[in-house]
């Protein structure tokens, strides 16, 4: 149990990770797992309901106690045999799917509470939260007089106002409609490009894995099927993560050109570039663009008679089965970024098509993380 001791064992071993290994056995579910997480960035926890995603950020939290259990963070012992740091002496931040803010205070009222029982707290802290999520304006109001996005925003702060050195964040766009989770995912990639410490981010919404994660947890019934970083581990064809219905890649790419003529703006990365419908926004930004495998098909030769317009010439580098005996996902690197394309083994074996061939990939269609 959490709370006997007070010493943290602070060792060189595993400084800037988080070292997790946690088996918590109940009667319909066994949680089994065992990671090194990065000291930095954004690592989603992505699965299906049920898999053990909160499970496990509640272990990290100190709010589930396994009887196995270890954790490491920064080369600071948080858990280990009967040893287990209690959590209010743990740096963390937690915000959960609902902001639970008191409905009789104000949200300047409601942030100012949550610092009253932590003394490394400072009033700059919590400034510095209300002007990195844009709150000055709705300081004098009440929680009934906010929108879900406002709430959710409010509650961040008060989870960053403690100085915390890890967030955790447990679905905090569950609870929001699509239009109230565009208005706070900007804040969320602004939490990512200020902050100095690593954010354990619980979902299973493809379109948020893709825009926010740095890295990624795949879970399953309690276990971990893939991780590693997001780009890294899509790319990977026997990786059982899809964002979505399908196969595909994650790039980080860049407006880099805008035809007014034809409404249409370009979008480089490492290694090539893509057109797609203009949106409103300037040259130089940058953002994602998720790509999936049944948007890309492969010929042995440009194209010259097609109306798919995106053409990258580029080297397959692996091949393998898909779900289907049928389909292959056959992988394709243009210059330092890859693709994948599916296709059925007919087509791969009329083509001719294997690892190491110069192909040509026609992309139909991206879609913009942003």
């Amino acid at each position: 149990m959490c709370g006997a001791r007070n010493q943290t064992g602070v060792t060189d071993m595993g400084m800037g990770e988080i070292q997790a290994r946690f088996h918590l056995a109940r009667p319909s579910f066994t949680l089994d797992v065992d990671l090194t997480l990065p000291g930095r960035g954004i690592t989603v926890l992505f699965g299906p309901s049920g898999s053990g995603k909160t499970t496990l950020l509640r272990c990290i939290a100190g709010l589930e106690q396994p009887r196995e259990g270890y954790l490491r963070f920064q080369g600071e012992r948080w858990q280990e045999d009967a040893y287990c740091l209690p959590t209010h002496r743990r740096p963390i931040g937690y915000v959960f799917q609902e902001a639970s803010l008191f409905p009789h205070l104000t949200v300047l009222e409601n942030l100012r509470f949550g610092l009253r029982r932590n003394t490394q707290a400072r009033p700059a802290d919590l400034e510095a939260a209300i002007a990195l999520l844009e709150l000055t304006p709705l300081l004098g109001r009440n929680p009934a007089n906010l929108s879900g996005g406002e709430r959710q925003r409010v509650a961040m702060a008060r989870a960053l106002a403690v100085r915390p050195r890890l967030l955790l964040m447990d679905e905090p766009l569950a609870a929001l409609d699509y239009a109230r989770k565009q208005e706070i995912l900007p804040y969320l990639e602004r939490l990512h490009d200020n902050l100095d410490i690593p954010l354990l981010y619980v979902s299973h919404a493809h379109d948020e894995v893709a825009r926010l994660a740095d890295h990624i947890v795949m879970l399953q019934a309690g276990r971990v099927l893939a991780q590693g970083p997001l780009l890294e581990t899509l790319a990977q064809l026997d990786t059982p993560i899809r964002l979505g219905e399908d196969s595909g890649v994650v790039l980080q790419a860049q407006v880099s050109e805008l035809d007014q003529e034809w409404h249409l703006m370009r979008l480089a990365f490492d290694g090539g570039s893509v057109w797609t419908r203009q949106r409103d926004l300037p040259l130089g930004r940058q953002l994602r663009v998720h790509i999936q495998a049944r948007d890309v098909s492969v010929a042995i030769r440009p194209q010259t008679d097609s109306s798919i317009q995106n053409q990258l010439q580029g080297v397959v580098d692996a091949m393998a089965i898909d779900t289907h005996p049928g389909v292959m996902l056959i992988r394709v690197k243009v210059g330092a970024s890859v693709l994948i394309a599916r296709l059925t083994k007919r087509s791969a074996s009329t083509l001719g098509i294997t690892v190491g061939q110069s192909v040509w990939l026609q992309v139909k269609s991206v879609a913009l993380m942003e």
